[in-house]
């Protein structure tokens, strides 16, 4: 399972990358586009959207099932990749290099919380 330990992670799948102006970019996990198989549409939150921590914000279908993607942190969506949107193949071919969403958190605080690569390896087992 590919895990880049530089990332942050959630419990529900979701990857988290600093970006270092104060945003953070969103994508799902290797092991998520995994799961769900070959992806065939998503849906984006609209920049501007406030979103709390938890709350389901984008959605991701694949040929077996349909999954909510959730926000890590509270902040407000700043950016959505419309380039995944035209082509859901990308995250299949290399979940960690193409975001769906930045976001602007709340507290930065809120990010470092989050769970670091051998947590989240953790939490999914050894897959």
């Amino acid at each position: 399972m590919n895990v880049p330990s530089q990332l942050k992670y959630t419990s529900t799948h979701e990857w988290i990358r600093n970006e270092g102006d104060g945003t953070i970019a969103v994508g799902i996990t290797d092991h998520a586009q995994e799961a769900l198989g070959d992806l065939v549409f998503i849906e984006l939150p609209k920049p501007g959207r406030v979103v709390a921590a938890g709350e389901a914000c984008a959605v991701v279908e694949s040929v077996k099932a349909a999954s909510d993607i959730y926000a890590p942190v509270a902040g407000s969506i700043v950016a959505a990749n419309d380039q995944v949107v035209a082509s859901p193949e990308l995250i299949n071919a290399d979940a960690y290099s193409h975001w769906l969403y930045k976001l602007k958190p709340a507290s930065m605080g809120d990010v470092d919380a989050l769970l670091d690569a051998a947590g989240y390896t953790t939490s999914v087992g050894d897959a």
